[in-house]
């Protein structure tokens, strides 16, 4: 009897995952998270999934709960004799800790690929990590899906004139360039200075925007500080407007304030973790096409590159 692909979700990715399987042509799996009076939770699948291949859909994103849910439904499909089981991480939190920046630290993104390895976990599918490198941390397959593929079809039909494209800080500045070159556009750097985490110390924009309309390329939208500030500054070097385009909404802080009190005419974001709060700013485009196609390719063992490979655009 050939295996089956069944698609759970652990709580905090309950919409997603829906979608995700809508999109699939499949109908969600049922795991029931029961909880005790004491905090303590225990995740219980309500099918069998001896042999089959089961894709468990849970961002990693605060509370830590999210993750430790993620590895008990690993360890769970494990027991239960599943036949392969990938984890399917839209947000992979942490992800920011990716190296010892300072004496004494933890690098909790190893710590976690550790986890995920050790639980039961086949194979991890996430998008836009902080650090690619973090898929060096895996000893396991990665399925490393790329926003570009949500992102660009959403400014091709801007039809913007005269646009140009922004990296918020240094470290974004490789990611910006290939979405960059897919249009044969220009791209320009702000390079910040941190004061300490979460707040920008000072900015320096490296090129010019003067007359031209700005899309700025950011994989992590956390308290918004650093695109606000950035937005602020395009604006005085004469940008005619500037949007941005983050990949995942973490948005804590004073986030919202920020944003709505920004120049920034847009804030485009896919929905790997829910938000929590409104903006007229704010615009969401869904991920579960992408994660869907992913899936299904992933279960027929077919490539793919094709759903973050992008062609630069002839000039």
């Amino acid at each position: 009897m050939q295996p089956s692909v069944k698609i759970f979700s652990g709580t905090v990715s309950q919409y997603l995952a829906e979608a995700i399987a809508k999109a699939a042509g499949k109908k969600l799996s049922e795991v029931s998270i029961q909880k005790f009076s004491d905090g303590e939770f225990q995740p219980v699948f309500k099918e069998s999934v001896r042999g089959d291949h089961v894709f468990l859909v849970q961002s990693t994103c605060a509370p830590t709960d999210n993750l430790m849910e993620l590895l008990m439904m690993i360890d769970a499909a494990r027991r239960a004799s599943a036949g392969y089981i990938t984890a399917v991480i839209p947000y992979y939190g942490f992800a920011r800790q990716d190296r010892k920046d300072r004496p004494r630290v933890s690098i909790a993104s190893k710590l976690i690929a550790n986890l995920l390895t050790e639980a039961g976990a086949d194979r991890v599918m996430t998008m836009d990590l902080h650090a690619p490198q973090i898929q060096g941390f895996f000893d396991i397959p990665v399925d490393h899906l790329d926003s570009s593929a949500i992102f660009i079809p959403y400014i091709e039909n801007l039809k913007l004139d005269n646009f140009i494209f922004a990296a918020p800080d240094v470290g974004s500045t490789n990611r910006v360039r290939e979405v960059a070159s897919y249009f044969g556009a220009e791209m320009v750097i702000c390079d910040k200075y941190r004061k300490k985490a979460n707040e920008v110390g000072s900015m320096t924009v490296i090129g010019d925007v003067k007359g031209k309309n700005v899309i700025l390329i950011d994989d992590i939208c956390d308290t918004a500080g650093t695109l606000c500030k950035a937005a602020s500054i395009l604006m005085e070097k004469g940008a005619l407007s500037v949007r941005a385009f983050c990949t995942h909404p973490v948005l804590s802080g004073k986030a919202y304030e920020n944003i709505n009190n920004s120049v920034l005419e847009k804030l485009v974001v896919c929905d790997t973790m829910p938000l929590k709060g409104e903006s007229d700013k704010i615009e969401v485009l869904t991920s579960a096409q992408l994660f869907a196609i992913a899936i299904k390719n992933t279960f027929e063992n077919k490539s793919i590159t094709s759903l973050f490979a992008h062609k630069p655009k002839l000039v």
